[in-house]
């Protein structure tokens, strides 16, 4: 499966998880609410800044969730 869209399904899970909208994300993490569901869809790609933005509006650590990214790679190979 594509990165990308894993990216964006384990992002989703992890705002879940911390009780967020997409709109309280967004907001968080300084960026608008529509880039957001862009992201979570696996349409846009994140910047390495992006996500560190994202993980510290979300209290966890960038390496989190791309350690979480990788081990739905391996889950769906």
């Amino acid at each position: 499966m594509d990165p990308l869209v894993l990216f964006g399904r384990v992002l989703r899970q992890l705002r879940k998880e911390a009780g967020l909208t997409q709109e309280q994300l967004a907001l968080a993490a300084g960026i608008e609410r529509n880039y957001v569901s862009l992201i979570e869809r696996g349409i846009n790609q994140p910047a390495l800044r992006m996500i560190f933005k994202l993980a510290a509006a979300l209290g966890t650590a960038p390496s989190e969730i791309l350690r979480q990214v990788e081990a739905e790679l391996k889950d769906s190979s």
